[in-house]
């Protein structure tokens, strides 16, 4: 008997060229190896792909009605005289993803709609977006059976799919994928990072940073550029650490085959004439020329003046001995911490002793007498 292709894509015999297309579009998404998991799936696909081939030809069709499947591959010896009888030899070419590819315009929907996501909520073994943020409500004039109804209408392509084109059911609205993304899918520079540097008064107050930017964009016409300058506001929170990343998406040069990079800010603190951080904590080195103890400060005890960042002076009271590289640590006046900006860090105090270069005669002998042996 052979192969029946008209049964194959589910049509009657007399069907137009529009009805075989569409039976082709709903049969292979639905059999389509990547979406249907049962172990026939493959075969069938293929079997679709051939009933497509020779039923969309009008001179493979027209011999396949009048000879079959047998006579269409052999050339048959029909004395009817029918198209092709003696001299028209079919044979399928066997790839049928090449068939599909052909007929989605050489994309595959597949691909489209979710090649990029391996992250998404699947629904019968299908990756899809779950975004709602258009808040549209889309065309429901769609194939009851088309398997791909609901993500047409998922990504705002109104009427379904027909011929694997997006937008172009029943009624055409609006631009094909091509049209709408181009003939290549544009890629998004890697971003461009710039260094900033801030004061430890800056982080410890919190401010905002106007930076200025120069960069191409689009005009208009989608093809020509033209040269602007844009001004970024950069709000720095107090407490930030260093290495904090701040980010403007897409505000990079524009051209008609890229998406504009993001513009990445990464906070570097700027040196301080009397402290360094530590995280939340700040450093104050009591061991230049101008801030040192003395050997008689660090051995029989003194009171230290202390900056801080609010440009306030706290006195701190040293009464145990102080030993060279001594930490003393004042609770909570320390930097901002970024994520509770109530509460602070500390101020620590490392000290450094200056001992004498030479000590009188007399004046060793009294240490000698009264400073332990050992």
């Amino acid at each position: 008997m052979g192969k029946d292709y008209y049964k194959t894509l589910g049509i009657p015999k007399g069907s137009n060229e529009d009805e075989i297309k569409k039976a082709y579009r709903r049969m292979a998404l639905r059999f389509h190896p990547d979406k249907n998991t049962d172990p026939n799936a493959e075969e069938k696909f293929k079997e679709i792909a051939e009933a497509y081939e020779v039923l969309s030809d009008p001179k493979k069709r027209a011999i396949y009605d009048q000879l079959g499947e047998e006579g269409l591959k052999t050339g048959g010896n029909s004395s009817s005289g029918a198209p092709g009888s003696s001299t028209h030899h079919y044979t399928f070419h066997g790839d049928p993803h090449a068939t599909f590819a052909s007929f989605f315009g050489g994309s595959n929907p597949f691909d489209m709609f979710f090649g990029s996501s391996r992250s998404h909520s699947r629904s019968n073994g299908f990756p899809f977006h779950n975004d709602h943020s258009n808040g549209t409500e889309q065309d429901t004039e769609m194939d009851e059976d088309d398997p791909f109804a609901h993500f047409g209408r998922q990504f705002g392509f109104p009427g379904g799919m027909n011929n694997g084109f997006p937008g172009e059911g029943r009624r055409r609205r609006g631009p094909t994928p091509s049209e709408r993304l181009g003939t290549n899918r544009k890629h998004q520079d890697a971003p461009v990072v710039h260094e900033l540097k801030v004061s430890l008064e800056e982080i410890f107050h919190g401010c905002t940073k106007r930076m200025k930017i120069t960069r191409r964009r689009l005009n208009p016409d989608g093809r020509s550029m033209r040269t602007e300058d844009k001004i970024l506001n950069i709000v720095i929170k107090k407490g930030w650490k260093e290495g904090t990343k701040i980010t403007f998406p897409k505000e990079g040069d524009e051209t008609p085959e890229n998406i504009p990079a993001d513009i990445v800010f990464v906070l570097k603190d700027k040196g301080h004439a009397h402290f360094k951080r530590d995280g939340s904590n700040i450093i104050y080195n009591y061991f230049n020329p101008l801030r040192f103890l003395s050997l008689f400060q660090a051995l029989c005890g003194c009171t230290v003046s202390i900056p801080t960042l609010e440009n306030r002076v706290i006195s701190l009271p040293c009464h145990d001995i102080i030993k060279p590289g001594t930490l003393k640590r004042v609770r909570g006046e320390g930097l901002p911490f970024p994520k509770n900006p109530s509460q602070r860090g500390d101020l620590i105090v490392e000290f450094s002793v200056r001992f004498p270069d030479r000590i009188p005669p007399q004046s060793r002998e009294i240490i000698r007498q009264h400073l332990p042996q050992s």
